[in-house]
């Protein structure tokens, strides 16, 4: 087998497994370590996966750390067939917690339009203004520290606000899903255990995110993909995610 060859085969076993071991590889192509490596090297340049002990990843993009107010035109229509799943789910009477999230602010904005009574309670200002407006909506707003970038409260003060709330359901937004290692993860280490905490005070965690995430990454790890009771996602085209998602035992919504 021809070198370039080789390379494309690797390619085909990096995609459909999301990862490859260096001696795997040289058993399978019956070639040394050393020339895998040189391989994975080679394809290292091209940007198609980064090398790690041992073997390769998929390359991962790294999300880009934006303001809410710059997030919130991201995926608009993804986010409104997000929310719309999100409001057939929520029954009335329940209550549920809505964190600080862009793709949340599209499902405030559907429960705002509906005629569900139900309490939601939220850490984040643009949320809570939507949801004012609702006659059928009786909002509680978790107060802190504000962090203006984020357009609501994080930190201890916010956590211990939390403590006192036990709540039916929580919607839980993220920067990136990561489902070679379960991470879950954020930008700030404060808005990080502030959802954290969301999760643990309520019955069920659903993580609402549009499917770009299967591909980013944030800098904290606040979660395991099986913290998660379901994932709320627009569409899922990528047959890699899907079967990994299966593979995982992870109900998607």
């Amino acid at each position: 087998m021809f070198a370039e060859e080789r390379l494309q085969e690797i390619t085909k076993i990096l995609n459909a497994n999301g990862k490859v071991i260096v001696k795997d590889l040289s058993k399978i192509f019956e070639v040394t370590d050393d020339c895998i490596r040189k391989d994975l090297s080679n394809l290292e340049k091209t940007g198609i996966l980064k090398r790690t002990y041992g073997g390769a990843v998929s390359k991962r993009e790294a999300s880009l750390n934006k303001s809410i107010i710059n997030r919130i035109d991201d995926n608009i229509k993804s986010k409104k067939m997000i929310a719309e799943k999100v409001y057939n789910m929520v029954c009335e009477k329940e209550t549920i917690f809505l964190d600080i999230a862009s793709t949340n602010i599209s499902v405030a904005e559907a429960i705002a339009q509906g005629n569900k009574r139900m309490t939601v309670i939220s850490n984040m200002i643009d949320i809570i203004q939507i949801l004012s407006k609702s006659p059928y909506i009786e909002v509680i707003g978790i107060g802190g520290v504000l962090n203006k970038e984020l357009s609501g409260f994080i930190g201890t003060s916010t956590i211990e606000a939390l403590s006192v709330y036990k709540v039916d359901r929580a919607f839980v937004g993220s920067c990136g899903v990561d489902l070679m290692d379960h991470s879950v993860t954020t930008f700030m280490v404060e808005d990080g255990n502030t959802k954290k905490a969301i999760m643990k005070a309520s019955k069920k965690s659903y993580l609402v995110i549009d499917s770009t995430k299967f591909n980013q990454d944030g800098v904290y790890r606040f979660a395991d993909i099986n913290d998660f009771d379901a994932f709320v996602v627009d569409r899922i085209d990528d047959p890699k995610v899907i079967s990994k998602l299966e593979e995982q035992n992870i109900e998607v919504l």
